[in-house]
């Protein structure tokens, strides 16, 4: 009885996946509904009150389009803060006690938001939960933390560790970051006009967004974190910690692309004045709508969009998800767009390709209505 039992269950399992797979898979159905995540952060912003500060002295608030980073007031400068984890990516680590890149998905979950506003970031601060300290495991998250700086360009001012049994089952890992911009350099995407051209920046992969709906396709297709990868990929791009064929946990953990060097040089000293910079996006969470945060009324078209990577082509036919599902979750293979004048694209397109292959125009802010279009018409999109 037992085994007829066992092989029912077995039966139930595979036609739930079967349906599930035919359906396709979606990131609210994986557990992250980016809109109800959108209206609970409305709500919370919306029951706090405003700064103590008054306007003109240190610390007061900057109103701010978008939302990447907040300024407030210091002197002649403003300071610029962002706070972010690497959220469930850090599932996988743990599964596979892979620690060396999730230091720098951290770091750059932050310091990319930074650059948003046309901010330099400096320092970073950084918050360890586990449900107990392991020795071994927080040595390999500072020599990953202390690589994020190097790559970042930042100080590691300080951090916590907080060991929280019955509340945290694994370790998480979040920070915060703190930079700079002269009073009037600020990159708020007020300046955003039509024909203003947009120039994608190449992701290194899924970076760490996403990773709700890249667990649940894994588990569904069967597939193991230890499997070689059934695509091709460029090994270049990837930050091996085994030998042999890649595999889906190497693709996966591969850490976030921090865009600190080029694009702070391209601020501060680049091929065109700062005032032709006109919005900078950090495509993460949302994928393409993240655009919508940087004008209320224009809106934007992705003509000529940078090449899908070969891990978000795996991930859609797996799980049988839907372009715009995929260009709303993820960044498929886009992990930044700077908006700059129409004048001065060719010169800064020029000037990153030098400093970051892969770097391309890849459409237009256009007068449409404020929403995202793409060469793809059934990527749409009309709220973040």
């Amino acid at each position: 009885m037992d085994g007829i039992k066992d092989s029912i269950g077995i039966m139930m399992r595979g036609a739930r996946v079967a349906r599930d797979m035919a359906e396709g898979l979606d990131y609210a159905g994986s557990g992250v509904d980016i809109d109800l995540e959108g209206n609970a952060v409305s709500a919370l912003v919306g029951a706090l009150s405003r700064s103590v500060r008054k306007p003109g002295t240190p610390g007061a608030p900057v109103d701010l389009p978008g939302g990447f980073g907040g300024l407030v007031e210091f002197g002649d400068n403003y300071l610029a803060l962002a706070t972010d984890g690497v959220g469930s990516k850090l599932s996988i680590a743990t599964k596979l006690n892979q620690w060396a890149g999730v230091g720098i998905d951290c770091m750059a979950m932050n310091v990319n938001d930074l650059l948003c506003v046309g901010a330099e970031p400096i320092a970073f601060v950084d918050y360890i939960a586990v449900p107990k300290p392991n020795p071994e495991i927080h040595a390999a998250l500072g020599a990953s933390l202390a690589e994020a700086c190097r790559r970042a360009r930042v100080t590691l001012a300080g951090g916590e560790t907080a060991s929280l049994p019955g509340i945290v089952t694994e370790l998480d890992l979040s920070g915060t970051a703190l930079g700079w911009l002269a009073k009037g350099s600020e990159i708020t995407g007020a300046n955003l006009k039509e024909g203003d051209v947009l120039i994608g920046m190449p992701a290194s992969g899924v970076h760490s967004n996403g990773y709700s709906l890249v667990r649940n396709v894994v588990s569904h297709c069967g597939a193991s974190w230890e499997d070689a990868a059934p695509f091709a990929i460029d090994e270049r791009r990837i930050e091996r910690f085994n030998e042999g064929p890649i595999t889906l946990g190497e693709i996966f953990l591969n850490p976030t692309k921090i865009y600190c060097d080029p694009v702070v040089d391209m601020i501060q000293n680049g091929p065109c004045a700062t005032s032709e910079i006109h919005g900078i996006c950090h495509v993460t969470g949302g994928g393409l709508s993240n655009l919508l945060r940087l004008h209320d009324s224009l809106g934007w078209h992705i003509a000529t969009p940078l090449p899908i990577l070969p891990e978000f082509n795996w991930i859609q036919q797996q799980g049988n998800v839907s372009d715009r599902e995929m260009h709303r979750t993820f960044n498929m293979g886009c992990g930044m767009i700077v908006a700059v004048d129409a004048s001065a694209a060719n010169e800064v397109c020029s000037w990153l390709s030098q400093r970051m292959e892969g770097c391309a125009i890849i459409g237009k802010v256009v007068d449409n209505g404020h929403k995202v279009t793409h060469c793809n018409p059934d990527i749409v999109f009309e709220h973040y």
